[in-house]
């Protein structure tokens, strides 16, 4: 078990340092932690708002806003349950050492990138090739 690492509270990974020094790790695997912990809480909402809205309701107008409602709060689960694992793989990353590198080209991946979308698995650059190729796809 590694040693517990003390994080300022203000602390915010600098380009100064270096990459991905224990700091940062520690930085982003509590952010990663921190939002993960959200979304498990924001899911738990949708599921009791769920189990209410269950009740029939038997206004056809009301249904159909309910249903709607329902299909909402739905997608809106899947989402977050897509995110935890984007979550939970970004958090092996850290915990083997591939946290913070492009998983195409091997470079850093920019600090501004990691803090914005702490599961980024690619540099910008990679990203926008990768959306364009998709994009030439689905053209096709």
């Amino acid at each position: 078990m590694k040693a517990e690492i003390f994080l300022p509270e203000d602390y915010r990974p600098a380009e100064s340092e270096p990459f991905m020094n224990d700091l940062q790790l520690e930085y982003f695997r509590r952010k990663l932690i921190v939002w993960k912990q959200e979304l498990l809480e924001q899911s738990a909402e949708t599921i009791d708002n769920l189990q209410d809205s269950a009740r029939s309701v038997p206004d056809l107008a009301d249904r159909a806003s309910e249903e709607t409602d329902r299909a909402l709060e739905l997608r809106t689960r899947d989402r977050q349950r897509k995110l935890v694992g984007k979550i939970d793989a970004a958090l092996r990353r850290i915990e083997n050492g591939e946290y913070g590198y492009c998983e195409v080209s091997g470079e850093p991946i920019s600090l501004k990138r990691l803090d914005a979308r702490p599961i980024a698995t690619m540099t910008l650059e990679s990203q926008e090739k990768h959306e364009r190729r998709e994009k030439v796809h689905r053209d096709e």
